[in-house]
């Protein structure tokens, strides 16, 4: 499995109604261990989360679910791989 971190910055008029939906899609996920952590950023303009998915591709057909993608609250998304090497979260080797 591969992380992903994914940041969106909101179509300012559209989020807040989509919100409830969007929230939802990301606790499903959530529990299925797929959303490691996520949030909006405190400026307002976004929000980042934290993804586990097979590749690129397979975390893409997933966050084109994403209610704030599908509703056109998403102005603009970015996509980065992650590589997690240090951390509380990480398992002990």
């Amino acid at each position: 499995m591969a992380w992903f971190l994914v940041e969106i910055r909101y179509v300012q008029e559209k989020y807040a109604e989509v919100r409830p939906a969007h929230r939802a899609f990301l606790a499903e996920l959530a529990d299925q261990g797929v959303v490691a952590i996520g949030g909006p950023l405190t400026d307002g303009t976004g929000g980042i989360t934290l993804y586990q998915a097979e590749d690129e591709e397979a975390l893409r057909k997933i966050i084109d679910q994403d209610p704030y993608f599908l509703e056109g609250a998403v102005a603009e998304r970015t996509v980065r791989g992650f590589e997690p090497k240090i951390g509380a979260w990480l398992p002990k080797d």
